[in-house]
């Protein structure tokens, strides 16, 4: 008997599953034909979606990197660690900085208005050694510097002189603090921003006289530096309000030794002409500055920026009241004052009292005096001696006895 050819059952299957196998592979080669034939305006509205992300992320990144310039905050470790722990400031600010980046507080502060005013000579930095840096800036152009000493004038001679005289007989010249102006800007009259900075610098390398193991430029008190800090990471812009000429402060704090980071458009001090470098004594009125000419300084004195005036400082350069304000004399009082009469947000005044005549050349009689103005005028008192773990940091040692203070800028 003849058998009877059929395809077996197992073979039926296998076929079945091959045609499921094909059919699928045509699905998705049709599913990925779709997308590969996009149009090129989708394809590129895709990635600029993607850059505008992405730009959008960099910016918010940058916005954020404005307000902690120099400084991160690290969790767990003390932002203000040189600060005794029972110090007024250190207790007070921090209080009143979690109260104003508090979003759910009554005196929060948006971050725009977060403005906080720096004195800088004997609060940030070493005040008197034996003067103002300003001062000795002066003093080694007109009398020892050899480029120079020959060209300046009687009066830049006289002004240096009155210097070294309150130096080292403690005279008092009422009429100094401008007289210096006036000598700084013709002093250094002709050189362009830049090669003024570059003298600074140079100064600024130079050791200072009652102290071992520090130059000029590092003389920066290290427990306001972390004030400083400590507020730029949480949303304040920091302004340096200075009698100094604003150009020495500027060359100073862009020197390689200065540990605070600030642009150059908050330090702000006593001003100076500036002038186009062919413009000679043609008035500005009438002068065109060319295209490729360089800003040189003008010899000309403006305004020291002292007491009340720093009032008027911040307000033509800031346009903003302060909300926090530090010094360490009564020529800060005004800024003081006007920082705590700001009618829209919770503010407060920190003051330096020069007491510590071991690690730095303070006046404890000063000192004291400035503790009771404290007290009279409702600013925060600073101890240097008490409040402060270290001054100037490890390899820093003072080596002169109690000095008089010059008069305080």
């Amino acid at each position: 008997m003849e058998e009877k050819k059929t395809v077996p059952g197992y073979w039926r299957v296998v076929a079945m599953a091959a045609l499921c196998v094909c059919a699928l592979l045509v699905g998705l080669l049709a599913s990925r034909s779709g997308k590969n034939e996009q149009t090129p305006a989708a394809t590129d509205q895709a990635v600029e979606q993607e850059a505008t992300e992405a730009g959008a992320e960099q910016d918010a990144a940058e916005s954020e990197e404005e307000h902690t310039t120099g400084f991160t905050l690290v969790e767990g470790e003390d932002p203000l660690s040189l600060w005794a722990d029972d110090a007024p400031l250190k207790k007070e600010l921090v209080a009143y900085v979690e109260a104003v980046t508090d979003e759910s507080s009554p005196d929060f502060i948006p971050v725009e208005n977060r403005i906080a005013t720096f004195d800088v000579d004997g609060t940030l930095l070493n005040e008197t050694d034996p003067n103002y840096f300003d001062y000795t800036l002066l003093v080694h152009r007109v009398l020892e510097d050899p480029d120079y000493k020959d060209k300046a004038s009687d009066f830049e001679k006289s002004v240096a002189n009155k210097i070294v005289d309150q130096n080292e007989n403690g005279t008092k010249y009422e009429e100094l603090p401008v007289e210096h102006g006036q000598a700084v800007a013709s002093a250094f009259a002709g050189m362009t921003v830049d090669e003024f900075y570059d003298y600074v610098h140079e100064f600024a390398g130079t050791d200072m006289p009652s102290y071992e193991g520090m130059k000029r430029g590092e003389s920066f008190y290290q427990p306001m530096v972390q004030v400083v800090q400590y507020l730029q990471a949480n949303g304040f812009d920091c302004y340096m309000m200075s009698g100094t000429d604003r150009l020495i402060m500027r060359g100073l704090f862009s020197s390689e030794y200065c540990p605070i980071e600030v642009p150059l458009d908050h330090i702000l001090g006593s001003d100076e002409s500036l002038v186009g470098s062919e413009q000679g004594d043609e008035d500005g009125l009438d002068y065109t500055f060319s295209q490729g000419e360089e800003l040189v300084l003008g010899g000309d004195f403006y305004m020291k920026t002292l007491k009340e005036n720093k009032c008027y400082i911040i307000e033509r350069e800031i346009a903003k009241q302060p909300v926090l304000s530090f010094g360490n004399s009564s020529g800060d009082f005004s800024m003081h004052n006007y920082a705590l009469s700001n009618p829209d947000y919770k503010s407060a005044a920190f003051q330096l009292c020069c007491d510590d005549v071991v690690r730095e050349n303070g006046n404890l009689e000063k000192g004291e005096l400035m503790r009771q103005e404290c007290e009279e005028n409702g600013y925060v008192p600073v101890s240097m001696a008490n409040d402060w773990t270290t001054i100037y940091g490890d390899g820093v040692t003072y080596t002169g006895g109690e000095v008089e203070l010059a008069e305080a800028a």
